[in-house]
């Protein structure tokens, strides 16, 4: 045994008493911690025992709506038969291997991006000539052989993650330059920001997609028409850009003036010491936020169903009303939906923990 194994084995064996008596301390070092520990462990046991017979051990995993109707467990087959409709909607059943793969190539090119090793210019040019046109190409068809689908038969997780990620990825730039116009000492720049911030915020996103729905077309000349996925696109796009904001605003006025006085001192332009000095800190320190703001238009996407687009909870919902099945899988539709919205969202959570770790945030 070398030194530093014979110096390091004592530190451990101490170490891990004294983890233990801190686990104890934590859960059972007073009566009342204990008692709330036991109630707790046993109300998990409990939901345990009822998730395990119910998923499993009186789950019905053959057969149709008659057999899931004497169960009492979970109705798998009903999944099987609707998972495709629930995952790409009135997309037509021929061509669905159009939005799977577009799906797996936009979560595998998400996934690639999160790396930090390939962050640059080099990955926003990918995804702008590259990953973008090839998914919508993929989805609409029209080209290279492949049929012409209208963006009415687009639905799903597909047009979930389309309208969030891809409104999300465009209303991040205009969010920072609308909170840069509330920041700026120009006056007219300063009201136009502020006046657009709080026009948007002041009303509920549900408003603005039915003014994008029903209330543009009215206002354009006779023959013109815009496409309703583009205008609910847009107006998520809007929304999110006033929320996003505000949430770098406060990010902005937390960085201390002396670093934008240290770059100008150092011969920088404005520019030059925001986009190099100011934003990276003010970012990094509203990471949390942001990240809690993109789960939440995740969630919300929802709302575009009040202007007849379909998309994944909207999808679910629908396959509910199939009269074969009608009042019989209603639990295990919505226990559906939630795993997957709690999986993308739980992944986003997870991604913001890393990102705090990768940049060394002050503040933890």
């Amino acid at each position: 045994m070398t030194d530093t194994q014979a110096l390091s084995a004592p530190i451990a064996n101490v170490a891990r008493p004294a983890r233990h008596s801190q686990w104890r301390t934590a859960y059972f070092g007073t009566p009342g911690n204990a008692l709330v520990t036991l109630v707790c462990g046993g109300v998990i046991l409990l939901l345990a025992k009822f998730a395990l017979g119910w998923l499993f051990l009186n789950a019905v995993f053959d057969g149709g709506a008659d057999a899931c109707k004497q169960s009492s467990g979970a109705c798998w087959p009903f999944l099987a038969d609707k998972l495709r409709y629930m995952l790409f909607g009135f997309y037509p059943f021929e061509e669905q291997w159009r939005p799977l793969v577009a799906l797996s190539l936009f979560l595998g090119s998400c996934g690639l991006s999160m790396i930090p090793r390939v962050w640059g210019r080099g990955l926003l040019l990918a995804w702008a000539i590259g990953i973008l046109p090839l998914l919508y190409v993929l989805m609409a068809g029209g080209v290279f052989g492949l049929t012409a689908v209208p963006t009415s038969k687009w639905g799903g997780l597909p047009l979930s993650f389309m309208l969030s990620f891809v409104g999300l990825a465009f209303a991040l730039p205009l969010g920072i330059g609308l909170a840069l116009a509330r920041a700026s000492h120009l006056p007219a720049i300063r009201v136009l920001g502020v006046g657009f911030i709080e026009l948007v915020r002041g009303v509920p996103l549900i408003s603005i997609l039915f003014m994008a729905a029903v209330m543009l077309p009215l206002f354009m000349p006779d023959g013109v028409t815009i496409d309703k996925l583009l205008r609910a696109q847009v107006a998520i796009i809007l929304f999110a850009a006033a929320y996003i904001a505000e949430i770098v605003r406060g990010g902005l006025q937390d960085v201390p003036s002396g670093q934008f006085e240290a770059g100008r001192a150092l011969g920088l332009h404005y520019w030059q010491v925001m986009f190099k000095i100011v934003l990276p800190q003010a970012l990094k320190k509203v990471i949390p936020a942001l990240v809690g703001l993109f789960i939440a238009f995740f969630q919300d996407t929802t709302l575009v169903t009040i202007i007849g687009l379909l998309d994944f909870l909207d999808t679910v919902r629908t396959a509910l009303r199939d009269p074969d099945w009608q009042g019989i899988a209603v639990l295990e539709g919505y226990v559906f939906a939630a795993a997957i919205y709690f999986l993308f969202s739980a992944l986003m959570g997870a991604y913001s923990r890393f990102l705090e770790r990768h940049f060394n945030t002050s503040y933890r």
